[in-house]
């Protein structure tokens, strides 16, 4: 059943992955970076549903506020900053996933398929954002210069 998870992880990471992708070259490499900053936010702040819904307790839900909040801070740092504050906080949330979710006591409320296809999800989504920016795949950054026309000098 993990392996399934994991493919599955895999999957879903590699279809957000082309969409960002295609973004980033079609329409600006911020599009593509805020749409893998907005679905961090959504993966952090899924667990503070799963603790909401599962009726965790009151120490419980503030844990999941507390790291919600830090993937939005590394998600907004890589939207407003440099990517590998991005990809930083995709590559640590398996962590969140696997030792408090699928091994720690976490796992009365978080589904386990959650957590272990975060693993294949995550670290593939980060993979790419540290690999496309590396190599330059992703297009024009904001931070670079349109190429600017220069008008032909009149002639005298």
């Amino acid at each position: 059943m993990i392996g399934q998870f994991l493919i599955g992880g895999a999957i879903n990471a590699l279809a957000l992955v082309i969409v960002a992708y295609l973004l980033s070259r079609s329409v600006g490499e911020i599009y593509g970076r805020a749409l893998l900053a907005i679905v961090l936010v959504i993966a952090g702040g899924a667990y503070v549903g799963f603790a909401v819904a599962g009726n965790a307790s009151g120490l419980w839900f503030l844990a999941e506020l507390v790291q919600a909040v830090a993937l939005g801070a590394f998600a907004l740092l890589g939207l407003r900053g440099s990517p590998y504050w991005l990809a930083a906080g995709w590559a640590i949330h398996p962590l969140w996933d696997v030792v408090l979710h699928y091994l720690g006591a976490g796992h009365t409320f978080a589904p386990e398929a959650w957590a272990i296809s975060c693993v294949s999800f995550d670290l593939l989504v980060a993979a790419y954002i540290a690999l496309a920016h590396r190599l330059g795949l992703t297009g024009r950054s904001r931070n670079q210069a349109r190429p600017v026309a220069h008008p032909q000098k009149l002639a005298h």
